[in-house]
């Protein structure tokens, strides 16, 4: 097997040309926990290599982080740096490339108080908000990369030393990142490419609905008019090609907000916020949320739907099939961009304007009618198993298979 060092130029590399495709010429921005540090600076290597004039590296740290939680005065939590933002979609708008190392503890505010914690996720939610309308219309390239921090590792295997599930976690990344090959440029290439079948084939389809059946769900999703799948690479507005999530297994597209009808259950827990939500159920009338339920973490479900008007309905609808390399590894990676490549998902809150024919030349009013979904959360949770069927609706009403036992039809 490689040393760790070369395995961490490897992914560094991947990142750079497969997940930025980085531009000579063009900066970076890239944001990352401390503990990631040494993946931030090979791929702050290979960016210089591609010819960028400046990469710039912010981190976050955990430790003051939870300080702030722990000690802050009350009026704190409405607080955030709006001058850190304002920054960052500044220089996206002068073309910055973005890339995000993913790996902070999912834990870090488990048993802080719920008020604080949905106080301070709101007050930065809006302040990011035009930071985050730059990432989703895809107006620059941008990726997300994981690295194994250390209480990541201790959550995913926690009857081992941490040592030894830091070292597990690693491995699981390798394989679930495509990086376990001789070329794992080449690897990518060919698996964007069955991707971008895939998005070809349900593009030509024009479905008008979803309907999921399995144990708990029977669900119909209605699919916003003028709707386009994506997944894989895409091509943003300055016109590089990037895999903006390394790992991806999915294909998605963009709910109609107000065309949802039915029951759904999860499929698997949902890490958001230190909180761990088990066997969420919801019911949707009208695009809606109606009733909504957990096993664990009900109160912070309560709370994400209150955020805003948008969080009770869907920006994405998304699916996988249960043989994806995340699935078959039987890991809960207690992170999103592994999680929801495991199994066919739905999102609550803010809709990808790409879902959308045209959708980045369009007003949010027109998007809107079109029934894109907004609003400060985006949030996924997995509903697809090897229970769970998917048919496609046509415009005329006929169903036709397109998933059985989450597998292809």
């Amino acid at each position: 097997m490689e040393s760790f060092e070369a395995q961490l130029d490897q992914l560094a590399r991947v990142a750079v040309h497969v997940g930025l495709g980085l531009q000579e010429g063009q900066e970076l921005l890239i944001t990352a926990p401390l503990e990631a540090a040494p993946l931030a600076r090979k791929i702050t290597e290979h960016a210089y290599r591609a010819g960028s004039p400046l990469v710039t590296v912010l981190y976050d740290d955990d430790a003051a982080h939870l300080l702030r939680f722990q000690h802050a005065p009350e009026s704190a939590f409405d607080k955030t740096p709006q001058w850190l933002f304002d920054g960052m979609a500044a220089a996206f708008q002068s073309g910055a490339a973005r890339l995000h190392i993913a790996g902070s503890d999912p834990n870090l505010l488990r048993g802080q108080h719920p008020e604080r914690v949905a106080r301070a996720n709101r007050a930065r939610s809006l302040a990011y908000r035009p930071v985050l309308e730059l990432i989703t219309s895809h107006h620059i390239n941008w990726s997300i990369v994981a690295y194994p921090h250390p209480a990541w590792a201790r959550t995913v295997f926690p009857g081992l030393a941490e040592q030894e599930a830091v070292q597990k976690l690693w491995e699981a990344i390798w394989k679930a990142s495509r990086l376990d090959t001789p070329d794992p440029v080449a690897t990518w290439q060919a698996h964007n490419q069955r991707l971008t079948e895939r998005v070809a084939y349900l593009n030509q389809k024009r479905y008008r609905a979803l309907h999921f059946k399995g144990p708990g769900t029977d669900l119909v999703v209605g699919l916003a008019d003028d709707h386009l799948w994506a997944g894989g690479a895409v091509q943003a507005k300055n016109g590089v090609v990037c895999n903006p999530n390394i790992p991806t297994e999915e294909v998605f597209t963009a709910p109609h907000k107000d065309r949802i009808e039915g029951r759904v259950r999860s499929t698997k827990p949902l890490s958001y916020q230190g909180s761990l939500l088990e066997e969420i159920e919801v019911r949707f009338e009208k695009g809606r949320v109606v009733e909504a339920k957990a096993k664990s973490g009900s109160e912070v479900l309560e709370r994400i739907l209150q955020t805003d008007e948008g969080a009770r309905s869907l920006g994405e609808v998304a699916l996988v099939p249960h043989s994806s390399p995340i699935a078959q590894s039987g890991i809960l990676f207690y992170n999103t961009l592994f999680d929801e490549n495991a199994a066919s998902h739905i999102a609550l809150g803010q809709a990808y304007s790409e879902c959308i024919q045209g959708g980045s030349r369009l007003s949010p009013e027109a998007l809107a009618a079109r029934g894109a979904n907004s609003s400060l959360i985006h949030i996924d949770w997995m509903i697809g198993s090897s229970e769970i069927d998917v048919d496609g609706i046509s415009a005329s009403g006929q169903s036709e298979p397109l998933m059985r036992g989450g597998e292809w039809v």
